[in-house]
């Protein structure tokens, strides 16, 4: 990595977390929402509109007052939130209480690797058929010289980091976000957040800032619980609104399949 470029490309901090801890699966979530996640095996997702509030969020310190802190600073009109359960292969299982710190080094690492969203397919509903998602993803160095880099790589996640990629999507075009990572010693999880205005067929439909993403991992011993929540305040588009929330649908759930690929990569490697 070239050294010059560092402080235009993270911001890195003022501790290192090198140890990490598994939580019971229900110490995070309600005790129907886990059942259901471990029987279902499928998403849990929830649509809110209009002075949204949580049902999903995991009850975790670091996770919850970031979310307030987005959500207060933003006032969002739409809200949509995803659980998932990912099923560590068996010889992966990690004892109560300790988060293996290769796995968790491992996984915080596929959080960084933004360049293989490229090419990430989604289900469109309305045309029954694989779409692409994101046709590019890459690390850059700033928002404003936009120099492409490779996806960091850390031997020791720091406390806290903050990068930058350019990524295109077929729904809102080509542009700039950035990524705050926080690495807590049970949660890893990013802020995404749009520096440019999005817009859909040339017609804006959300200003710069107006989109966080939130996506965080917690080590539940034989699994990861992933959460995904996508908050934005949208311009009042008429005729935009299916087409908006749709995105945002489609979005998460495309979040959530290309990590669980990420996660199988760790686990294989041990």
């Amino acid at each position: 990595m070239n050294k010059q470029k560092l402080p235009l490309f993270l911001v890195c901090l003022f501790f290192i977390v090198q140890s990490g801890f598994s939580v019971p699966l229900t110490s995070l979530v309600s005790t129907s929402h886990a059942e259901l996640l471990r029987e279902s095996g499928d998403f849990i997702t929830e649509t809110h509109q209009r002075n949204p509030a949580p049902v999903l969020l995991p009850m975790n310190t670091e996770l919850r007052q970031a979310f307030t802190n987005v959500r207060n600073g933003l006032n969002p009109n739409i809200m949509i939130e995803t659980l998932y359960l990912y099923r560590k292969p068996a010889n992966s299982h990690t004892d109560p209480g300790s988060w293996n710190n290769t796995q968790k080094t491992g996984l915080y690492n596929q959080l960084l690797a933004l360049s293989t969203l490229t090419g990430l397919e989604y289900y469109s509903p309305s045309r029954e058929e694989m779409r692409t998602f994101f046709e590019y993803s890459q690390v850059v160095d700033g928002p404003d010289t936009k120099y492409p880099l490779p996806d960091p790589v850390f031997t020791v996640p720091p406390a806290e980091l903050t990068i930058y990629a350019r990524q295109v999507d077929l729904t809102f075009g080509d542009n700039i976000y950035k990524y705050d990572y926080i690495n807590t010693r049970d949660c890893i999880f990013f802020i995404q957040e749009n520096l440019d205005t999005l817009s859909i067929s040339l017609v804006p439909v959300i200003r710069r800032g107006n989109l966080r993403s939130i996506m965080a991992v917690f080590d539940c011993g034989d699994s990861l619980l992933i959460y995904t929540v996508i908050m934005a305040r949208t311009l009042s588009v008429p005729g935009m609104g299916d087409r908006i929330n749709n995105s945002f649908s489609n979005r998460a759930e495309a979040l959530l399949k290309w990590f669980s690929g990420r996660a199988e990569i760790v686990f294989t490697a041990e």
